[in-house]
Parts: C-alpha cells; sequence; structure tokens
C-alpha cells in the first residue's frame, strides 16, 4: 500500500486514476480547483480524501501538500499531476491572462507540485512521479498554442527531473493522452469527432480507463527502471 497524491482529481482522468489507485488499496488524496460537488461525491464513493487548491499559486499547492500529507498519514510516495484547462483559440487572439490560465495550470501547476512532494521522496530513497501531458506537447495543435507550449514544457520537466532525482531513487514519468472523451473535449461536433477518429489508427477515442491504466503501470514496482519516458495513449495518433 503506497500514499498517492493526484493533483485534478476531482474529473475525468484525474478521476479515474483517483479510482485505480483506491481500489487497489493505496491510500489517495487528490486535489480539486472549483469541482466541489464532485469531489465531495468521489469522496464518497472512493474513499479518497479531497484538498481544496490552485496549482497554479505555488503557496495554496504548499500548503494543500501540507494538508494532503496529514490526511494520508504520511507524505506521498507517488504523486501524479494530472490538473489541467485547454484552450481553443487563434494564438493572435490568446490574451495574456489567457495564456497565464493555461500556462499557470498546464505547466507551472506540474513544477510547483513536484518541487513541494521530491524533498521527502529524497529522503526516503523512493518515490514516483507521473505527469499528464498530451500528445499535441508532442506535434502541436493548430488553434491550442497555449496548450500545445505548455504540455511540450512538461516534456522537458519530465526528462530534466528525471535525470535530477534518479540518483534519490525517484523515477518520473509522463503519460500523453491523445483525444479522451472527457468534458474537456464535449465541445467537439459529431464530424470533429469522426474526422479524429478517422486520423487515429485504432479508429476509436480514448477513454479515462486507457489513460489510469497506463499511469498505474508507472506507478508499480515493476517499472521501476523506466524514467524520463513519455508513453503516448492516443492510439497511434502521433506516430
Amino acid at each position: 500500500m503506497k500514499r498517492v497524491l493526484v493533483s485534478g482529481g476531482s474529473r475525468g482522468i484525474g478521476a479515474e486514476i483517483v479510482r485505480e489507485f483506491a481500489a487497489s488499496g493505496d491510500k489517495v488524496a487528490f486535489l480539486y480547483h472549483q469541482a466541489e460537488k464532485a469531489a465531495q461525491n468521489l469522496e464518497r464513493e472512493t474513499g479518497a480524501a479531497a484538498v481544496c487548491a490552485d496549482v497554479g499559486d505555488p503557496d495554496a499547492v504548499r500548503r494543500a501538500v501540507r494538508e494532503a500529507t496529514e490526511k494520508l498519514g504520511g507524505a506521498p510516495e507517488i504523486v501524479v499531476a494530472s490538473a489541467g484547462v485547454s484552450s481553443v483559440m487563434l494564438s493572435r487572439d490568446t490574451s495574456d491572462a489567457e495564456w497565464r490560465r493555461v500556462t499557470d495550470t498546464d505547466l507551472s501547476g506540474v513544477f510547483y507540485l513536484a518541487r513541494e512532494c521530491q524533498g521527502e521522496m529524497i529522503r526516503a530513497g523512493w518515490g514516483r512521479m507521473i505527469f499528464i501531458g498530451s500528445m499535441w506537447g508532442k506535434v502541436g495543435a493548430s488553434m491550442e498554442a497555449a496548450y500545445s507550449a505548455a504540455k511540450a514544457g512538461v516534456r522537458g520537466l519530465t526528462m530534466a527531473l528525471a535525470k535530477e532525482l534518479g540518483p534519490s531513487g525517484i523515477t518520473v514519468n509522463c503519460v500523453e493522452p491523445g483525444v479522451i472523451d472527457t468534458e474537456m473535449n464535449a465541445f467537439l461536433g459529431e464530424a470533429e469527432r469522426a474526422a479524429l477518429v478517422e486520423a487515429t489508427p485504432l479508429c476509436r477515442i480514448g477513454t479515462v480507463f486507457d489513460v489510469a491504466a497506463a499511469v498505474r503501470f508507472f506507478a508499480d514496482e515493476k517499472a521501476g527502471f523506466i524514467t524520463g519516458q513519455m508513453l503516448g495513449v492516443d492510439g497511434g495518433f502521433a506516430v
């Protein structure tokens, strides 16, 4: 049984990751920002502990990790950075505030969480950090400049931290989902979904279960010699 902390855990991919670890008997805490009702429902469903925090605020992350540590009965041994927001618009229409909103959550939030949790992992000589990136961080997406840039940054952060923290027994890996059937992608019309399915070699939209299974793999003891890697859970879209 491990102590697990998941950011962005109240909905979508993050919620399924919480379910995956809780079902395995691990002690789980998760961070959420605004989806209080969803967080409360997930608490009741899984027994995981919900902690409210804006991951784009370093002070809030610091407080949240302390609270999660208390609720878990010890520092997190496995950290999954899943919190994310999207933005679909032309780059020339992207305001300074919108750029910061996306990058603060999707990139800075990952860094803040990793920075805050690594100390105890270093002292223990063991840890798992798993970041949720995106295939758009690998290939870029038209009209998603801020999102693509932030997720590309997560790739670089993964490799840098893998080298930095590896000597302390900590692995750092990134799962890069493709088009997943979540609330974030609910804006897609039927024609857009059909086009994306056609462009995917496995000819379907992904599920939150697909992503959670990949996260679980990286967290396992059997993945102890794997670090600094990007695993595409995209049906072959970004090949």
